[in-house]
């Protein structure tokens, strides 16, 4: 389709309302809308967060181009694909592809000296005429589905917006400056140091390091028993009631990542499509790979709800989860993001939660972090200790140090954030393989807050010991890149943060990491139980071993105090007796931490990927909630 000239227009004369009320008298004319439907439209857009024309497309379910022509008729303008009739490269260059996609305005063609600008109606035009005029001269509006122009600047810009998805965080709070090579020689100038070291002083050596095992096992317990604390003085509170609803429910974006998903697509959909919130006001986004035919294969044989679609990310330097969620950022809809994995299960009524909560809120509430739970929790003994483990993280440590005021390390799904926060900080990390646990960092040092909510998402249990161990070296990896990045300059941390975060943000990353590479000279001490020699048995006098013995004890006691405080949360106190066990999964998180920091050098950005779909659900995959809802 080609355009040699346009009817003169001045859409700036026109009133806004005067044309809405033309729209539906229009749409009705056209019989494409009913006259019960004109008279109520206006009244949801007053309870939803809907423009009139997503009230008719997502709402009532008229069909965009019905719309669209309407508009055309109206505003005496013309309609234009450019899908079709592709656009001239080099004015959405000029602008910026990704200040058209988050404007949802294409420039198209430049015809005797006037720039022809697509955009889905008017009020979007009109609302960025004068940054258009200021770059390009005299621009016209010509009509498009917002589906058309992101999809061709998808296509015509794919690379450019892949790289913008890459670098969105700016280079001084990112990690993609990470240098492997330097990483290589600082591991093995350590090494070499601590081989010289134990070779001098081989005994003072290992006493000195497992004094620090001591210190930092101590530090990591007290921690534990101050969220206890801080939990236990918060008492029971009864649950947000999910039906308290704001006045103007807002659109809710949930971006999906999936890669290789052949199992799990379909169940998911399945899952989504349990939610309760209405239709108009949900907005999926599955994001695929360019080069995953295989989740493509899988949704090809599924019709995708209207409220679903896949967004495809364009080849990059890198391929990690971050990255896509960046780039498909711009393509959502929603005043609130969403993260869920391929896997997930949430409970229907959670996003009418998030929309409760994020409505009653302070400003500075930027995040809120949803229960991570699994459904395949008696599959064998790995997934029995998973799940205690998560149902002490999720349940009881990481609501108790978020009541204490520290940093919270996000989870990588079920959090639910502000966009316009997010965007304001600069999404995610593309480079940081948990990308989750900077995003918690970064929000702590702009002055927002996470807050946790009672709704429960269930997931897939790792139930396999090396993907397991795969998974856990990928967050402990992004635990380590994560407090290097931040460490960079740690004043200004401390300025961000104050002393109080600081420390906390000391003791949950470098702790966690240096409890787990330690730990193998905490196992020492097993040989003086067996009565067989151990290198610090010339030092160990009883009032040393009664006080380590204190220590060793209480950890244990707080840790099987957080599992059962945990476990009752999540109503699975049956499987307390397995956490006695905990003492055999935990060196796991050893062999782990060891890959992962080998990794650093090696290759810091690969994201080693967790498999779906292997063990089947041992409970219902869906929490309980409400039925999901049916209508717009």
């Amino acid at each position: 389709m080609v355009i040699h000239a346009f009817p003169p227009s001045d859409h700036r004369s026109r009133d806004r309302r005067a044309v809405d009320d033309s729209l539906g008298q229009q749409l009705s004319r056209q019989g494409s809308l009913a006259a019960y439907q004109a008279r109520v439209a206006g009244t949801v857009t007053r309870s939803r967060d809907l423009t009139l024309r997503e009230v008719y497309a997502h709402h009532f379910g008229l069909s965009v181009r019905s719309i669209l022509q309407a508009d055309r008729d109206l505003l005496d303008s013309q309609l234009v694909d450019p899908l079709k009739a592709p656009a001239e490269a080099w004015l959405a260059r000029k602008l910026g592809p990704q200040v058209c996609l988050r404007a949802r305005i294409l420039p198209w063609r430049r015809i005797g000296g006037v720039t022809i600008v697509l955009a889905p109606d008017a009020a979007t035009f009109e609302r960025h005429r004068a940054a258009l005029a200021q770059t390009f001269g005299p621009v016209r509006l010509a009509l498009s589905a917002t589906d058309q122009i992101t999809g061709a600047l998808a296509r015509d810009h794919g690379p450019a917006l892949a790289r913008a998805a890459e670098c969105r965080l700016p280079a001084a709070d990112s990690s993609r400056d990470w240098s492997a090579a330097t990483a290589t020689r600082l591991g093995l100038a350590l090494l070499a140091l601590m081989g010289g070291l134990f070779t001098l002083f081989p005994a003072a050596t290992f006493t000195v390091l497992c004094m620090a095992a001591v210190l930092i096992l101590v530090l990591n317990a007290a921690l534990k028993a101050a969220a206890v604390i801080a939990m236990a003085a918060r008492g029971r509170t009864a649950p947000p009631d999910p039906v308290d609803l704001p006045d103007r429910l807002p659109v809710i974006t949930l971006l999906v990542p999936l890669y290789r998903e052949r199992e799990i697509a379909t169940e998911l959909l399945s899952r989504l499509e349990r939610l309760n919130y209405p239709r108009a006001c949900l907005d999926v986004c599955l994001v695929l790979e360019d080069n995953d035919s295989t989740t493509r294969e899988a949704l090809t044989r599924t019709r995708l709800m209207s409220w679903i679609r896949a967004i495809t990310v364009p080849e990059g330097t890198l391929r990690t989860k971050p990255r896509a969620l960046n780039y498909a950022l711009d393509f959502a809809r929603g005043s609130i993001v969403g993260v869920y994995d391929a896997e997930d299960a949430p409970d229907p009524d959670q996003l009418r939660v998030v929309a409760a909560r994020f409505a009653r809120a302070a400003p500075e509430v930027a995040c809120l972090q949803g229960i991570l739970d699994y459904y395949n929790s008696t599959a064998n003994w790995l997934t029995r200790c998973f799940t205690i483990e998560y149902a002490g993280w999720f349940r009881v440590i990481l609501p108790g140090i978020a009541r204490l005021g520290f940093v919270v390390p996000l989870g990588g799904t079920t959090l639910f954030l502000r966009r316009d926060v997010l965007e304001k900080i600069g999404a995610w990390d593309a480079h940081n393989v948990t990308e989750d646990a900077d995003l918690g960092i970064r929000l702590a040092r702009r002055g927002y807050r996470t807050e946790f909510i009672p709704t429960v998402t269930l997931e897939e249990a790792n139930g396999s010991y090396l993907p397991w161990i795969k998974q856990r070296s990928r967050w402990l990896k992004g635990y380590a890149i994560t407090y290097a990045v931040h460490m960079r300059r740690p004043l200004r941390l401390w300025r961000d943060l104050g002393p109080l975060r600081f420390a906390g943000v000391q003791l949950v990353f470098l702790g966690t990491l240096a409890q787990f590479t330690l730990a193998p000279l905490l196992w020492s001490f097993w040989l003086i139980l067996l009565g067989l020699p151990h290198p610090m048995a010339g030092i160990l006098t009883p009032a040393l071993t009664l006080t380590l013995t204190t220590f060793f004890v209480a950890s244990e006691g707080i840790n099987f105090l957080v599992a059962a405080l945990g476990l009752r949360r999540a109503g699975k106190l049956r499987l307390l007796p397995w956490a006695v066990t905990l003492q055999a999964y935990f060196p796991l998180g050893s062999f782990a931490v060891y890959k992962g920091l080998l990794e650093l050098g090696w290759k810091p950005f690969w994201w080693d990927k967790t498999a779906h779909g292997i063990l089947r659900p041992t409970r219902p995959a869906t929490p309980p909630g409400r039925r999901p809802a049916s209508g717009g």
